[in-house]
């Protein structure tokens, strides 16, 4: 442990390893938790796979067709109707309570929620207000993109020949294949 001229240790620390893995976090999920006893890993809810150390809020959120103002939304419903706390972890819900939760999430147009949370308002199949989630929700953003191809509308136009929809500007971004750079005229 001898000091330099500077105060400096010449001596180097070497970092330590921990050995617990409970900060390791994983693409696309929350970092893991120790569970406790009783809890299950992962639960099924709305066709996605949800780790049980999870409240049931924050894992709304990993559904698709939920943002954060949603989210909340319903698990206040979920609170009210289904005497169930939202800050229940995933892992403690029985396979009834998960049920009555999966009815709830594929049937939010029934309840009263505020029109402007809704990802569907005014469907042009349907007529009506509604919020679909997972597998509906990509089959129904399917379809639209569909509907403008064939109306060929502008936005269809531009769909078919893979270019910017929402008139973003094309000359410096947006570039495909191989040749990006730019080709100057010889003198």
């Amino acid at each position: 442990m001898g000091k330099t001229g500077k105060g400096k240790s010449t001596k180097k620390s070497t970092p330590t390893k921990s050995s617990g893995s409970s900060n390791v976090k994983m693409r696309g999920l929350p970092p893991v938790k120790k569970s406790k006893e009783g809890l299950r890993g992962i639960v099924r809810i709305a066709g996605r796979d949800l780790p049980g150390a999870m409240p049931l809020r924050r894992g709304l959120l990993y559904i698709k067709g939920f943002g954060h103002v949603m989210s909340r939304a319903v698990a206040k419903i979920i609170e009210k109707k289904l005497n169930i706390p939202q800050t229940k972890l995933v892992g403690e819900l029985t396979d009834e309570d998960v049920e009555k939760i999966d009815n709830l999430l594929f049937n939010l147009s029934e309840e009263d929620l505020p029109k402007y949370l809704l990802n569907r308002r005014k469907d042009m199949a349907e007529g009506k207000d509604m919020h679909v989630i997972m597998n509906d929700l990509v089959f129904a953003r399917r379809n639209d993109i569909e509907g403008k191809k064939r109306s060929r509308s502008w936005q269809g136009y531009r769909h078919m020949k893979g270019q910017k929809v929402r008139g973003q500007r094309t000359k410096n971004t947006g570039r495909q294949g191989i040749t990006v750079g730019v080709i100057r005229k010889k003198k």
